[in-house]
């Protein structure tokens, strides 16, 4: 199957979103059929795998995801919680200088064959627990930072507040960070396992 190729504009508009980020992540997506092959070849033991647990927080309607608003609460093994609303697409010199300087928040390129996107990020961990607050019915919001609630609102559709948000999944992650022979640098593979049973 032919893959898209970026034209030399694309070329061009990537290389300033890079030149502005803070990281740039390739990724490549490996079909389900092709996943254990992959795992041999890149000679990857599964049971050093992370296990996280995902949740994502929208409307029925996904007015976030139009609105290019990701609000995301996740448990990781042996780490803790963490939470992050995220902008997706942004052009990183047109961020407020305020909110670019703050530690917290972060820029990054994905870029995969035949794409990419620019996305900012505002991280925080959460003073309610994840687990307790979702399957207790707790007030989202309280998953987020006073920076992060105030980003949120800043970026929002009008009249949707957190704590009016469904929760989406979860979704089961296994993550691995490692070392393929012959090669200089680091990978990482994740395993998504969505609710419907699909990976």
């Amino acid at each position: 199957m032919a893959t898209k190729r970026l034209m030399t504009d694309e070329q061009v508009e990537l290389l300033k979103l890079v030149e502005g980020a803070d990281s740039v992540e390739l990724k490549l997506t490996v079909p389900a059929m092709y996943g254990r092959n992959a795992v041999q070849a890149l000679g990857i033991d599964p049971l050093e795998a992370q296990i996280r647990q995902v949740f994502f927080f929208d409307t029925p309607a996904l007015d976030l995801n139009q609105a290019g608003v990701v609000v995301r609460a996740r448990r990781v093994q042996g780490r803790g919680d963490d939470s992050v609303i995220k902008l997706r697409p942004v052009v990183p010199s047109d961020l407020p200088g305020r909110v670019r300087q703050l530690p917290e928040f972060g820029v990054e390129v994905d870029a995969m064959p035949g794409g990419f996107v620019c996305s900012g990020s505002l991280k925080g961990i959460p003073k309610a627990d994840v687990r307790e607050t979702v399957m207790g019915g707790g007030r989202t919001q309280k998953l987020f930072s006073k920076e992060q609630r105030a980003f949120y609102a800043e970026h929002a559709p009008e009249g949707i507040a957190l704590d009016d948000l469904s929760v989406l999944g979860p979704i089961f992650v296994l993550k691995l960070k490692f070392a393929p022979m012959d090669f200089d640098r680091r990978l990482v593979a994740e395993m998504w396992l969505y609710p419907d049973g699909s990976r």
